[in-house]
């Protein structure tokens, strides 16, 4: 198997190939040519041979979690939704606690889905009716407290800055007035989390963090992802023009864009015990919040 990233999904390489072979063998799929696609997060890997994705729940998933996602997914394909699909198989597979999922592969071109893209499935998402299947709550503050709390390579006094900050943008969340109706959203809409389908459409994918909450949230991740990862305004203002609301003329922008940005900080900063290369960004991105600066551009992780 070929290592693309270190510590895949929390797994070292011969630990993700154990559960990865007797995953695919459990549902009658090959894994001699198994090829790892992305591994920061979950394990996510392509059987070149059968055309299938492999996604290995990163450490510590709640199995119950993944078959959750499982059954939204599930629910969105009889909805005829833009979304990847599974690769038909009873699943999750579990694995010594460790749950994995199967869908099928899209070949992509070289080129990330633009942003303009992921407004038609995001505002088709942001409208659908309430699923059959009980979603968590969208809490962002609450996710930024649980990394917080499980951050390992920061100094004391550096924590002691951001669970401060933390708590100011909860303060001023409370303030904020949402003007579109809650619903369900995506939680991490962004140009590696949608795929290309040919004509100018795209599919939406990685459900992991879908959720009930306001649609500006999804909104106001597409914007940070333009600006902080240099596509700059043109691609965020094309996204607004098709999506039909632009999140940055809103009150609560400030506020929401800064939460959002904390809670990226703070998720890469609990990672880098499995991912020690991103250590130096994710320093330099909490130097950047120190200074308000709101225009560096950061690497992608």
């Amino acid at each position: 198997m070929t290592q693309a990233a270190p510590a895949p999904g929390g797994y070292d390489e011969s630990e993700m190939h154990q559960v990865l072979k007797r995953g695919c063998a459990a549902v009658g799929l090959d894994s001699s040519d198994a090829r790892l696609l992305r591994g920061h997060t979950n394990a996510v890997i392509l059987l070149e041979k059968e055309q299938v994705v492999v996604k290995i729940a990163r450490r510590g998933s709640r199995t119950d979690d993944v078959a959750r996602t499982v059954r939204f997914v599930r629910w969105l394909m009889g909805a005829d939704f833009p979304t990847v699909p599974l690769y038909p198989v009873v699943q999750p597979v579990i694995i010594d606690q460790h749950a994995i999922t199967f869908w099928q592969y899209l070949p992509q071109p070289a080129q990330p889905v633009a942003a303009a893209l992921l407004a038609k499935p995001l505002y088709a998402l942001h409208t659908l009716p309430p699923p059959p299947v009980s979603l968590p709550a969208h809490d962002n503050i609450a996710a930024i407290r649980r990394s917080l709390a499980a951050i390992t390579c920061l100094p004391s006094e550096v924590l002691s800055f951001l669970s401060e900050y933390a708590a100011q943008l909860e303060s001023g969340l409370n303030a904020v007035k949402f003007e579109l109706p809650e619903g369900v959203i995506q939680g991490d809409p962004q140009h590696r989390n949608a795929l290309h389908v040919g004509d100018g459409e795209a599919v939406l994918c990685d459900w992991d963090t879908v959720a009930i909450g306001q649609p500006e949230w999804d909104l106001i991740t597409v914007e940070v992802h333009c600006r902080r990862f240099g596509h700059g305004e043109q691609h965020y203002g094309a996204f607004a023009d098709a999506y039909g609301w632009d999140v940055t003329r809103w009150s609560g922008y400030g506020t929401l864009a800064s939460i959002r940005e904390l809670r990226m900080i703070t998720t890469n900063a609990r990672k880098v015990h499995h991912a020690p290369d991103s250590l130096e960004e994710v320093q330099r991105r909490v130097n950047g919040l120190r200074r308000h600066d709101q225009s560096l551009r950061w690497n992608i992780l």
